[in-house]
């Protein structure tokens, strides 16, 4: 049985990598939330073109703000979900823009598959990906995740 303090969203006894990491995966998860209700991007295309668009948009957000909340309750499975969570965004971007390519005949470079046009974004999604393979932060989470 999980033991979860939901209360506890951020742990400052982490390290660096895992604090920065939590807080980039609800920052995530919230661009995450506004890019499932507006249909100008990649989950909103995704929730107007497939029937499970929008079910596949709200499992993204969750697990944003679910690996970040498992993770500062010392939970490896929280440390899993971050991991899943980091490296959605490119998935569900190149299948996006993969679609569109096929149905409009419109080619997309491979860059605009990953990136979605957006570096800034593509920048934190890096460094998400990043924090979270970080040698610290997994030693971290064998050691002290339950």
């Amino acid at each position: 049985m999980l033991n979860i303090d939901w209360r506890k969203w951020f742990d400052r006894m982490q390290p660096q990598t895992l604090q920065i990491a939590a807080m980039l995966l609800y920052l995530n998860g919230f661009f995450a939330l506004i890019s499932v209700i507006d249909t100008t991007d990649y989950l909103g295309y995704l929730r107007n073109r497939f029937s499970i668009g929008v079910v596949v948009g709200l499992i993204v957000v969750a697990l944003h703000a679910l690996s970040g909340l498992l993770m500062a309750n010392d939970l490896k499975l929280g440390y899993k979900f971050a991991i899943i969570a980091a490296f959605s965004p490119f998935a569900l971007r190149f299948w996006a823009y993969t679609d569109l390519e096929n149905v409009s005949g419109i080619g997309s470079s491979f860059y605009r598959k990953l990136s979605g046009g957006s570096t800034i974004s593509l920048v934190f999604e890096i460094a998400l990906c990043a924090l979270i393979l970080h040698p610290q932060s997994r030693s971290h989470q064998k050691i002290w995740y339950r």
